[in-house]
């Protein structure tokens, strides 16, 4: 289970090993066989010529990073470190792995409140019960059970006390384990000289969804521009749950850099201090940041081919709820 120990505990490489055995050893021969896997970097320049930003691309499916690294390394340019899910680290040996090829785990306020919950009351929370939580850390709602319902189990969560003091716990491990994320983030660009790869819209999804605005939040904060890419194809060779391609086509296409104070992100800067995730951020600046994130989207969506492109209401078409957690 990924906690504030476990992230204080991950180590980030220039030249990640894991990264490097996976594209030998692995990687350089499913790509050949038995179904060759045909990879396409169409504007490669504007990740030849800049200096480590982050990397957003939308997320088809389980792996469709994997062919964007691997065709990368085999041209010699930087390597990455990947913003992925929290729940990556429930196993052992899934979290090594992740260790292994420098990826920085996301919680996500519903992963804390998840995992929190099955820490203390030794079971997920059902739907009702996430809901109910979600909206009080969200500031929604006030956190009591409705008369007549088993609210047993956040009664046991908030161990004898109210809903206004577990708030103020949760915020605060929150912001501790989002303070490693940007530490990490900023180690990765700074000292490993990586690229941060993001999946703005936060879950898989064929079509492109609405983006999160936490991409935006940590680039502005650590003053980081941002390179859109467009993965079309991936799904295709990849499917299902198996890492082995089924062989294919993939074209990504890169875009110009988007700079934090060129003349589309700029009018959305967000100049006074301010902590990345936090309820304060998001109080304050939530319309910049929201402003921001929707052209950085607008630019993954016009590297895209139609069937991967935004569709009518904009959302996601892949997990949702508690399933994006556990």
């Amino acid at each position: 289970m990924l906690d504030l120990a476990r992230l204080q505990r991950i180590r980030l490489s220039r030249r990640p090993m894991g990264q490097v055995l996976v594209a030998n050893l692995g990687l350089r021969f499913d790509y050949a066989f038995p179904r060759k896997t045909d990879i396409t970097l169409e504007g490669l320049e504007h990740l030849q010529t800049c200096r480590p930003v982050f990397i957003a691309m939308n997320h088809t499916d389980r792996y469709n990073y994997w062919p964007f690294q691997y065709a990368m390394f085999r041209r010699g340019m930087r390597f990455t470190a990947t913003w992925v899910k929290g729940k990556y680290y429930e196993t052992g040996w899934m979290g090594w792995f992740m260790d292994q090829t420098n990826n920085i785990p996301l919680p996500s306020r519903g992963y804390v409140i998840s995992t929190e919950f099955r820490r203390v009351v030794g079971r997920p929370p059902t739907k009702d019960e996430y809901r109910l939580l979600r909206d009080l850390v969200d500031r929604r709602g006030q956190g009591v059970p409705p008369e007549g319902s088993d609210g047993d189990g956040v009664r046991r969560l908030y161990a004898g006390s109210t809903p206004e003091v577990f708030l103020a716990g949760f915020d605060q491990l929150f912001d501790q384990m989002m303070g490693e994320v940007v530490r990490l983030t900023h180690d990765a660009l700074t000292l490993h000289d990586c690229h941060v790869l993001v999946f703005p819209q936060g879950t898989r999804s064929k079509r492109l969804a609405r983006g999160l605005t936490g991409l935006m939040q940590v680039a502005q904060h650590l003053g980081v521009d941002i390179v859109p890419v467009g993965c079309n194809g991936s799904d295709g060779c990849y499917p299902g749950g198996s890492p082995f391609s089924k062989g294919g086509p993939i074209v990504y296409r890169i875009g110009a850099p988007l700079r934090l104070d060129g003349p589309e992100l700029g009018p959305h800067r967000v100049t006074s201090p301010f902590a990345p995730f936090s309820h304060a951020a998001t109080r304050d600046h939530g319309a910049a940041f929201q402003a921001a994130t929707e052209v950085v989207m607008n630019h993954i969506d016009g590297l895209l081919d139609p069937d991967y492109r935004f569709g009518e209401s904009r959302a996601s078409d892949g997990v949702r709820e508690m399933e994006r957690f556990l």
